[in-house]
């Protein structure tokens, strides 16, 4: 497939693995990944002017320091529409709490809700939506 995916997530550990299924599943084409929202809405709003190079799919994490995912989504809703194209965004987070999944649901940006391990099937699946 020909799409970039964003991580944007604080545990290096599970970047490294989810970077490895990506690319198992031949899911993208490049991975960006931020370790929390501030410096991912910072690299994103730098990659305005580089259409082919913006993320197609984000895979965002909850909690994070600095800026966490709730708090990335109020930024990014704030600022897409100067973005170079539409972004679907996904939750992977280890929590299991409804109120989470919940939440998510509030935002039109947010696609789906994964719980943490992110698995090849999972990637597969936010691929192809």
């Amino acid at each position: 497939m020909n799409q970039i995916i964003c991580l944007i997530d604080d545990d290096p550990i599970y970047q490294t693995i989810t970077k490895k299924i990506i690319h198992k599943s031949e899911a993208a084409r490049k991975i960006l990944s931020f370790p929390n929202g501030a410096e991912a809405i910072d690299g994103l709003t730098k990659l305005v002017q580089q259409p082919e190079e913006f993320p197609d799919i984000i895979m965002l994490d909850i909690e994070m320091p600095v800026m966490d995912g709730w708090n990335f989504m109020e930024h990014f809703q704030k600022i897409k529409t100067i973005f170079p194209k539409e972004v679907s965004v996904y939750i992977v987070s280890s929590s299991i709490a409804c109120s989470d999944k919940e939440r998510s649901k509030s935002y039109n940006g947010i696609l789906g809700y994964f719980t943490k391990p992110v698995t090849l099937q999972n990637v597969l699946e936010i691929a192809k939506s």
